[in-house]
């Protein structure tokens, strides 16, 4: 038998424990409170109302591949100007994908200042 027939269910198996252990020990730890008196809304009161974690991930994997895309533009044109194409496709596509994610962070905190 391969590796991978033992790896995967390991990988399922430890992401399974992990979220057991949060939501478990989040449980026991709010029923203490709840048993040392606090009052339940405690839980509620300190969240503020964020952007939709959608609306956060649709406007950085557009700007992403808005990135990539100019990125692949741009570097054609390098590589009709003269700049070898090994290194004109990889550094235009990854700086401008960092431009585009940069873009998307700056966007998202105004976002969430916003709502």
């Amino acid at each position: 038998m391969g590796s991978e027939v033992i790896i995967v269910p390991i990988m399922f198996g430890v992401l399974f424990a992990i979220a057991y252990l949060y939501f478990s020990t989040r449980n026991k730890e709010r029923l203490a409170l709840i048993e040392k008196g606090a009052d339940a809304s405690i839980f509620v009161k300190g969240r503020r109302t964020a952007a939709p974690i959608w609306k956060i991930l649709l406007l950085n994997l557009a700007l992403l591949l808005i990135g990539i895309g100019v990125g692949i533009f741009i570097a054609s044109f390098l590589e009709n100007l003269g700049v070898d194409d090994e290194v004109a496709y990889p550094g235009t596509i990854f700086l401008l994908a960092g431009v585009g994610l940069f873009t998307g962070f700056t966007m998202t905190k105004k976002l969430d200042k916003e709502e």
